[in-house]
């Protein structure tokens, strides 16, 4: 996979394959998968789905669907194949022998996404500590032949050191420098952090699965010119700017965070964690969805479940339920604010057109009363599940 493909450079033709193991939510028409490769700057020009109750231990689909899918990629000229499961590095090695073609999972394929996405000092530091940590498993891959010998005077590990072992070792250091400088990026986090409670600054994050839209939302209400696109992963570094709220009297601090997405690699969640940190230190989430995504409740679920996961489960949330104006007609809301039961928690919803500017002014007025009470607990206000809000429930 071309870590570093241009965008003018034509679209590669990829095979894409899902394996239905029988789990909630399967993608039966790898519309994710596919959304991924284009946005990696592929094609897909064939996809295969299959049943099976467990993955095969060798190839995860069998070597008769394994002939299939080589027939199927060597009629419509595809040059790799990707798969919508993680594949151990034994399976990929087995499937590029059986395939003979460059075979990767969804996971490499996020990876490569975010290394082209990234542009803070820090976004690189965490792609490239994520991607290390991928490609350690998988050494073996590149030295399959393990005779390769290096070593001799001078050189660390002495003579005879196998090429893996070296691999492995530089891989090792690379890790840990890159760690150490992401440990100085979190304290230097952790400092601005304290100097905003120190000001009683009230902080907003903005959360989502990717694409819903965070970006646009955030530029709407700051009038700020962060990165957004309609595209996956669009923004990958965190921006922070003042909003100021007139019927307040005061400015909060408002974060746009990069977005989540179905198996989402742990070694990511990690790797971010400097960055997902925003959404662990706030005091407001604001819970952004695609409105028009028919997959809406889905993407709520695995954002929730990478919140619980990264400690963010206990700060209240506004549900902000984006892309009205893509909405057909009869799907549209019958009031702009409602409320939505959230893991039993009754949560504030208002539907906006970030794109448009419709509902802006309903969710600045919910702003406002959750920085109010924020600034005066006593104001009459509950921030278990979010600011109440003087509006119909569904």
């Amino acid at each position: 996979m071309n870590m570093s493909a241009s965008s003018s450079a034509p679209a590669a033709p990829v095979l894409l394959v899902g394996v239905d193991l029988g789990l909630p939510h399967f993608d039966g028409a790898l519309e994710e998968l596919g959304l991924l490769a284009q946005t990696a700057g592929m094609q897909p020009v064939v996809r295969v789905v299959c049943k099976r109750k467990a993955p095969d231990a060798a190839l995860f689909v069998g070597s008769g669907k394994a002939d299939e899918i080589r027939f199927l990629a060597q009629q419509h000229g595809a040059q790799e194949v990707l798969f919508d499961q993680a594949l151990s590095p034994a399976q990929q090695r087995n499937l590029e022998r059986h395939l003979e073609l460059p075979v990767n999972d969804r996971t490499l394929l996020i990876l490569q996404i975010f290394a082209q996405r990234a542009r803070s000092h820090e976004g690189k530091l965490q792609v490239e500590l994520a991607r290390l940590q991928y490609i350690s498993t998988r050494l073996v891959r590149r030295w399959s032949h393990l005779e390769r010998q290096s070593g001799g005077i001078g050189m660390r590990g002495g003579p005879g050191e196998k090429q893996i072992e070296l691999d492995r070792r530089m891989i090792s250091d690379a890790i840990k420098r890159i760690k150490e400088r992401l440990h100085k990026v979190k304290r230097q986090r952790q400092t601005q952090r304290r100097q905003r409670e120190r000001r009683d600054t009230f902080n907003i994050s903005l959360v989502g699965y990717t694409n819903a839209g965070k970006s646009t939302l955030f530029n709407a209400l700051v009038k700020a010119r962060a990165y957004a696109a309609d595209q996956l992963f669009a923004t990958l570094d965190t921006t922070t700017r003042q909003l100021y709220l007139g019927e307040a009297g005061r400015s909060v601090s408002l974060s746009d965070t990069v977005g989540f997405i179905r198996d989402l690699p742990n070694g990511l969640i990690d790797a971010f964690e400097a960055t997902l940190q925003e959404a662990v230190d706030a005091d407001l989430l604001l819970h952004v969805v695609d409105a028009a995504n028919p997959n809406f409740p889905e993407q709520i679920a695995e954002v929730q479940r990478v919140l619980g996961e990264i400690g963010a489960a206990h700060v209240p949330q506004i549900l902000v339920f984006n892309k009205t104006d893509a909405l057909e007609n009869e799907r549209k809301p019958a009031h702009l604010q409602d409320v939505y039961e959230l893991d039993g928690v009754q949560v504030p919803r208002i539907f906006v057109s970030a794109r448009a500017g419709d509902g802006l002014q309903a969710l600045r007025d919910a702003l406002t009363q959750a920085a109010v009470a924020h600034a005066e607990p006593t104001a009459g206000m509950t921030l278990e599940g979010g600011p109440e809000l003087d509006s119909p429930q569904a």
